[in-house]
């Protein structure tokens, strides 16, 4: 199945594995917006994009090699970009380029797997920002899971997937108290684990369906029953 590709999605805060995210501290300090900052977001994201999913356009004529070469250049010098600004701004909350911008500098956090640390740095500052009503709780939930991922620990909301090559299936990465997890996802604002999964399942087997049908001849994916 070397031809089905699987989709890019991954202090006390982290090594603790809070399941809840702290409640909302007021009186934060002013923070002038920065169009500037959010319009070079809004261009780099446009290229990560690319570079996260399957090669389209002019891109399905590299080679595989090419193709790695080139995704690992944008991440790679997305990174030392969004490490500057971090230096500069700390986590880039709403105030400083409005909910659009804060996502996606979070987005390409995501995807800077190549640099553990500065995921970790990340992640402890959005903790404070997300209690002070500046970044989104969801997307905090998918960096702490990514960075535990990444550290070879169990997540806490189960957002980190891999697949069933023989069904296309969606299934968590190691989580911690599977029995509680849409508890866990609920507080942060994510909708059930079942459907979710269904979610990336569907999505997965679309960029690969290909492959699927010619090497397994399976037309559509397997999916999780949803309780009502």
């Amino acid at each position: 199945m070397n031809k089905i590709i699987a989709l890019i999605i991954i202090g006390s805060v982290l090594f603790g594995c809070k399941a809840k995210i702290p409640e909302k501290v007021e009186n934060q300090e002013k923070v002038a917006y920065n169009q500037k900052l959010a319009d070079e977001l809004k261009k780099m994201v446009e290229i990560d994009q690319i570079a996260a999913f399957i090669p389209e356009g002019i891109y399905k004529d590299m080679t595989s090699a090419e193709w790695t070469s080139f995704k690992d250049s944008v991440f790679t010098t997305h990174q030392k970009r969004l490490n500057q600004i971090f230096d500069t701004f700390g986590f880039v909350g709403f105030d400083l380029v409005g909910q659009e911008g804060s996502q996606n500098f979070w987005l390409m956090v995501q995807h800077c797997d190549h640099n553990k640390d500065f995921q970790i740095a990340v992640l402890e500052k959005m903790e404070i920002a997300v209690t002070k009503g500046n970044a989104q709780p969801s997307n905090y939930g998918l960096l702490l899971d990514r960075v535990l991922i990444n550290t070879n620990k169990k997540q806490i909301y189960g957002t980190q997937v891999t697949y069933n090559f023989k069904t296309g299936q969606a299934y968590p990465q190691p989580l911690k108290d599977s029995t509680s997890v849409n508890e866990r996802r609920k507080s942060i604002g994510l909708e059930p684990l079942e459907k979710y999964l269904n979610e990336m399942t569907e999505m997965h087997f679309e960029m690969n369906k290909n492959g699927y049908l010619k090497e397994l001849g399976i037309s559509k994916p397997k999916l999780y029953e949803i309780k009502e």
